[in-house]
């Protein structure tokens, strides 16, 4: 019963997590830092 109990919590600590990430348009740096890496790795960028 108490495994019940922190793989709930964990999960309602990740949805709030990824909701304040949202809402402060950190995805977008995300993306933005992602391309990068990936456009210096095939020699774009």
């Amino acid at each position: 019963m108490g495994n019940r109990k922190v793989r709930i919590t964990v999960l309602i600590l990740s949805i709030i997590f990824i909701v304040v990430g949202m809402l402060r348009q950190e995805h977008e740096e995300v993306l933005g830092k992602a391309v990068k890496i990936c456009l210096e790795c095939i020699g774009i960028g």
